[in-house]
Formats: C-alpha cells, sequence, structure tokens
C-alpha cells in the first residue's frame, strides 16, 4: 500500500532537488521535471520492486525515462531513495559531473539506459518486457513518456508489437501535460483522441490525475492483475506543477529559475514540506 505522506514529501524534495540543481547548473526543462515528480514520488516509494544498496538485483524492476531532458528529476528521487548521496545532486549538469541534462546510466546506479532521444525507449522497453517473459523472469518494464513524443511512429510499431506479444509486464506512463516545445500538442500534432488510440492498439489503458498520488498508485499497482495486455497509464498533469509562475507555461521548458525567481519557487515548495 501507499503511505500518501511519505509519497507527497517525496515529490516535494523531488521538486526542490531540481529546481536546485537546474538553477545551479544553469540547465534548462524544470518545467516537464515538475510535472513528473508526483509520478516518480509514487513509483519510487510504493510501486517498484528495487534495492538501492544492490542497484543491479537481477528480479528489481526496470524503471526508465523516455523523456529524458526531465533527468534532473529521477536523479533526485534515485538520491532520496539512497541510491546516492543526496550532496552529489548539487553537481547536476556542471563540468565533470556524471549527472549529465539528459538522464545516463554512466556511473549513476538505478538509472537503466541513457535516454534523450524521444521515441527510442518505447521500443527498448518492450524488448526488455519480451525477454523478461521468454526467461520467464517475473520483474516488470515501466517506461515513463512524454506525450510530445508520441508524435514518433517508432513508439507505435512498439505499442504494435507490445500487444501483439501480450506483454503484461510492461507499463507505459505518459505524462499528458498538453506542452510540447514551444507550443501545444494539439497545435504541433494532435494526439487526441489519445486513450482510444492505445486501445485500439490493444492496450489496457487508464486515465488519472497525475498529480493524485492515490490514483497513481491504483493505476500503477494494476499491473499485478493485468493480464494479456500492456497497460498505459495516461496522467494527465500541468507543466511546471508545484510552482505557481512555472505551471502551464512553455517559457519553463527552456529556462532555470535564477535569482529571485529561484528564491520565489523554493519559497513556495518549501511551504508544501509535511
Amino acid at each position: 500500500m501507499i503511505n500518501i505522506k511519505q509519497s507527497k514529501q517525496l515529490s516535494n524534495n523531488i521538486r526542490k532537488h531540481a529546481v536546485t540543481m537546474t538553477s545551479l547548473g544553469g540547465s534548462s526543462h524544470i518545467g516537464s521535471i515538475l510535472s513528473i515528480a508526483d509520478i516518480l514520488a509514487v513509483l519510487y516509494s510504493s510501486v517498484l520492486k528495487y534495492k538501492s544498496d544492490n542497484p543491479k538485483w537481477a528480479s528489481r524492476d526496470r524503471f526508465i525515462l523516455s523523456k529524458g531532458h526531465a533527468g534532473a528529476g529521477v536523479y533526485a528521487a534515485l538520491a532520496e531513495s539512497g541510491f546516492m548521496s543526496i550532496d552529489i545532486l548539487k553537481t547536476h549538469y556542471q563540468d565533470g559531473s556524471d549527472l549529465s541534462g539528459h538522464v545516463s546510466h554512466k556511473g549513476i546506479p538505478g538509472v537503466e539506459l541513457s535516454t534523450g532521444s524521444l521515441g527510442h525507449v518505447l521500443p527498448v522497453a518492450a524488448g526488455m518486457a519480451l525477454a523478461a517473459k521468454i526467461d520467464k523472469n517475473k520483474h516488470r518494464v515501466f517506461v515513463l513518456m512524454s506525450d510530445g513524443e508520441c508524435d514518433e511512429g517508432s513508439n507505435w510499431e512498439a505499442i504494435l508489437f507490445s500487444s501483439h506479444h501480450k506483454l503484461d509486464n510492461l507499463v507505459a506512463i505518459i505524462d499528458r501535460n498538453r506542452l510540447q516545445s514551444i507550443h501545444s500538442t494539439e497545435d504541433t500534432l494532435a494526439l487526441e483522441p489519445f486513450a482510444d488510440k492505445w486501445r485500439a492498439f490493444g492496450w489496457e489503458v487508464m486515465e488519472v490525475d497525475g498529480h493524485d498520488h492515490d490514483e497513481l498508485f491504483i493505476a500503477l499497482d494494476k499491473v499485478k492483475t493485468s493480464r494479456n495486455k500492456p497497460l498505459c497509464v495516461i496522467s494527465n498533469t500541468i507543466k511546471g506543477k508545484g510552482v505557481s509562475f512555472m505551471e502551464d507555461q512553455t517559457l519553463w521548458h527552456y529556462r532555470s529559475p535564477q535569482g529571485d525567481e529561484y528564491d520565489a519557487a523554493i519559497s513556495e515548495l518549501e511551504k508544501n514540506d509535511a
């Protein structure tokens, strides 16, 4: 079961770390990171099977961030979960640091795959899930994707592949914040009716509030009972969630908070501490 208080505190910690990391390193994508903080918190607090002291544990669930530009959020979640020192987070995106802007597995325990080229990870995850089935392994594969990257045809090939092979050990989580780059997803390349498309391709689909920890847990926990179909969890989110002046603003796809903006963001997030 999920401990909501702990999960929400983890999400707030991820947000605070991410704001500081992007500010110190001068990196971008804070809006994208903030929109997935609740999803990461539920995964690492209540859903994923892992051992932080044994990152390569054979029975671990595999989690891959497909929207690799939001990697600071994963680094923060891993540090809060004991995979590495929290102090290392302050080196993010700086010369000589292992914590690159797009998430990297090199030297980072708990990261399965270096990512950032959108549309590549779901195909990899489908292969991992099929291999687990063939080898009769019980671990699950979770992929956190952006909605904008669903413009990529490689994803839809993988979606077909996954349903054909009945990969019920595979979960695709969509960060449905409806913004990509400088426009909305629907102005760029319309995705709706989004859920119907996944269902038509043979997936089980659940739509949730991507900031409601109860809803997220219930949906993600469903993989235990799902049979013969992969699971897609469309998580409706707000880009920049948690910092009022960043919410639903494409500007924060490219900027880092500095000076008064940084102080205001941290102050707002600290008010949410349990």
